[in-house]
């Protein structure tokens, strides 16, 4: 019965095995079962992370974690706040004329020539532990000289022996200042910062030419003066830029603007070092709470602890907005951060597989596709918006918040067609707005994660009106209290006054034919293209959708001979110049490669926004915003779209939780409880043993007939065996 103890003994150990403290699906490593550590997922890799060169979201992620910039957004209080981080307080520039001489605070915007920001850097800050550190007992750097054959095996910083740190001074805030001044890096925000921050640009013309001579040699950047960027002492540096530009504190809560110290830029420099994947775009070095430990972006990125970041004594906020405290969301206040030790982030490329680890408890925090929307979530009276019951019985909740971003379709403002100031393609325009209806699209594509817009600026961003003051009255009446799209008839009567009864040319009795540009190509894009035609069928136009290539559509864009297009702008800073500067006629994206993709110049607007853009917050700053949001709403450039809403499901474990679009660095607030994670993953993930064990009776069942015939043939073939003279002997004799 050798066979039947192997399988009973295999169902013994399976069912012993569901008394583990890990389940048998864990996709990680055991020895991390009740750790402090926070696991999340990203989909698409960070391309970049040199501080100078990063600009994209799921970039700072990863840097707004490791860097420390000056400045920080609170991670509680609304609307948005700027807060020191590397800095001692939030610098307040002063205001030069032409002449160098002091101006007042209040002085106009045309005689300041310069604005200085004079900024303090905190002590006590430590960059985290790297090789680019490492010195001897004489100070000098371990790992300045190496050669390509001394990077044998080495894969990651830790793969060297020894480590170093030092403390952040003010001139490697300069340092990094003067790297995006370096033409090898190709600093997206270079073009903008050239015009203001003094010298910036004659800094990058000097270096350019230093690389033609020098070749693929380190710049010892230290060695080039920049006027704009001045060290003042140990821990104080001044930023002098061209005239008022308010809007610039706010680029200083950027990775952009964080410390880099010469060290890192020396160390990674060294030949071999790239073809090892050991650079500051893999590997970044700063004194935020964080540092990358695990870079393999195909599988897994992870952040650990700082282990210097304690000395700066930053604690999590003890002031919050209003009903955070009664949210929970002050429980933690006064304690150090980072709460979280290490932060897992895991590649998932796929939705559902996503979607079933965060059930299962593997990760702690999940969007929400719209695959499983409804599973998610549920709606009730009023629009009111919750956790289905199902996540609910799993303590699970639902955070949503409004995105500080918009998206549209635009009108090219140059096509003779659709474009221009006049009545007739103004009126064009409001028809066109009116017959989409954003509303249904909202409610139908993005499962109502998203509000209509009634103009350029989203909600919380200074500017913005709610109520029936903020509502576009070419396309919307105010009814009993609420926004309501004005009638389809009223649109055709538009289109009409325009000149196309019943979408015919009045002139020509030709069908206008009207064409939409777009790279839309994957899955669900059909359906809403069909969506998007019906609604200009509502008014008699035919749409004409041609779908091309990104680069091909690009091109298009930049000569202008695109008719209709959609287009979309996450805000780099809460303040709306950097959401009307998009219909600012000087950024024509034909005439002059800026932002505004419509091409939209209107001479009002433009001066208002002149004004409007390096003014304080204030009722003033509001009336001028009140009057150029009505010009462009009566001038209809963009269809306006929806402000994009987030939706996020959170297990019970996770405290501290708050959406915040404009702060990066929330990872340090975040607190698990590993224990009640693990209580939850043994229970949702508890192994179901009764089939393996009725496969195992099974197995005994059908195998054990088999084994008993086998065995009673067996003895019967040794009975029918005739006896041989080998088999027979005598008690120490022969064989007879």
């Amino acid at each position: 019965m050798r066979i039947s103890l192997r399988v009973l003994l295999a169902a013994l150990m399976l069912v012993l095995a569901g008394c583990t403290n890990t389940p048998w699906n864990d996709p990680y490593p055991s020895a991390d079962t009740g750790k402090n550590i926070l696991y999340t997922a990203f989909t698409e890799r960070p391309k970049q992370l040199d501080p100078a060169k990063a600009y994209n979201e799921n970039e700072f992620v990863i840097l707004a974690n490791v860097y420390e910039p000056p400045l920080q957004y609170h991670y509680l209080k609304r609307p948005y706040q700027l807060i020191p981080f590397g800095a001692t307080e939030v610098p307040q520039p002063r205001y030069f004329d032409a002449q160098h001489h002091p101006l007042p605070d209040n002085a106009d915007a045309k005689e300041i020539a310069y604005s200085v920001y004079t900024i303090h850097v905190r002590h006590g800050m430590y960059y985290q532990p790297t090789p680019a550190l490492a010195t001897d007992a004489h100070g000098h750097p371990l790992y300045l000289d190496l050669k390509p054959d001394d990077l044998a095996g080495i894969r990651s910083p830790a793969d060297f022996k020894h480590s170093g740190t030092r403390e952040v001074t003010a001139a490697d805030y300069v340092y990094e200042i003067k790297r995006l001044a370096y033409p090898r890096l190709v600093s997206p925000i270079y073009g903008l910062m050239s015009e203001y921050i003094v010298g910036l640009k004659a800094l990058s013309a000097e270096l350019t030419k230093a690389q033609e001579k020098h070749g693929r040699a380190f710049l010892d950047l230290t060695q080039y003066p920049l006027p704009g960027a001045r060290v003042i002492d140990r821990y104080t540096y001044q930023i002098t830029i061209r005239g008022k530009y308010p809007q610039f504190v706010y680029w200083l809560a950027m990775p952009f603007f964080a410390p880099v110290p010469p060290e890192a830029d020396r160390f990674y420099s060294q030949p071999g070092m790239a073809e090892h994947n050991l650079t500051l775009d893999w590997y970044p070095v700063g004194s935020g709470p964080y540092r990358l430990t695990v870079n393999d972006p195909n599988r897994v990125m992870v952040l650990k602890r700082n282990p210097y970041y304690a000395r700066q004594g930053e604690t999590y906020p003890s002031q919050g907005a209003p009903g955070d405290a009664a949210a929970g969301l002050l429980r933690d206040a006064g304690k150090p951060l980072p709460l979280t030790g290490t932060v897992v982030f895991s590649l998932e490329k796929e939705a559902i597989p996503y979607w079933t680890k965060f059930l299962q408890g593997y990760y702690d925090v999940s969007g929400i596709g719209s695959d499983v929307f409804d599973q998610a979530v549920q709606f009730s009276g009023a629009n009111q918006v919750s956790a289905s019951p199902a996540m609910r019985k799993r303590d699970i909740r639902l955070q949503t918040s409004v995105a500080p971003s918009i998206f549209y379709m635009g009108f090219n403002m140059l096509d003779p067609v659709v474009g221009g100031l006049g009545e007739r393609a103004r009126k064009l325009r409001q028809a066109i707005s009116i017959a989409i209806d954003e509303e249904e699209f909202v409610s139908i594509f993005l499962n109502g994660r998203g509000i209509p817009a009634q103009g350029p600026i989203p909600p919380g961003i200074f500017g913005h009106r709610d109520g029936k003051a903020g509502i576009d009255p070419y396309v919307y009446d105010w009814v009993d209290g609420v926004p309501r799209r004005k009638s389809i008839a009223y649109a055709k009567q538009l289109l009409a006054e325009a000149g196309y009864p019943d979408g015919r040319d009045a002139k020509t009795g030709e069908p206008l034919l009207i064409h939409l540009d777009t790279t839309s190509n994957g899955l669900g894009d059909k359906s809403r293209i069909d969506w998007l035609v019906k609604q200009f069928r509502k008014i008699d136009l035919q749409l004409v959708v041609r779908s091309t290539d990104y680069n091909r559509f690009q091109d298009k864009m930049a000569h202008g001979t695109a008719q209709l297009f959609f287009w979309g702008w996450n805000a780099d800073y809460p303040d709306p110049e950097n959401f009307l500067f998009l219909l600012y006629g000087p950024n024509g994206r034909v005439k002059y490669g800026g932002p505004n993709s419509a091409n939209y110049d209107d001479p009002e607007f433009n001066a208002l926004f002149e004004k409007m853009k390096n003014m304080d917050n204030g009722p003033e700053r509001q009336a001028i915003i009140d009057k150029m949001i009505a010009i462009v709403r009566r001038d209809a450039p963009w269809v306006w779209g929806f402000y994009p809403k987030t939706y996020a499901l959170v297990h019970g474990w996770v405290y501290n939780r708050k959406p915040n679009p404009m702060a990066n660095n929330g990872l340090k607030y975040q607190r698990v409880d590993p224990q009640a994670r693990v209580a939850y993953r043994l229970q949702w993930n508890h192994p179901v043993l009764w089939p393996l064990a009725l496969l195992a009776l099974l197995l005994i069942v059908l195998v054990t007939p088999a084994i008993v015939a086998y065995r009673r043939r067996e003895r019967a073939q040794a009975r029918r065996r005739p006896l041989r003279p080998a088999d027979v002997s005598g008690d120490g004799g022969t064989a007879a």
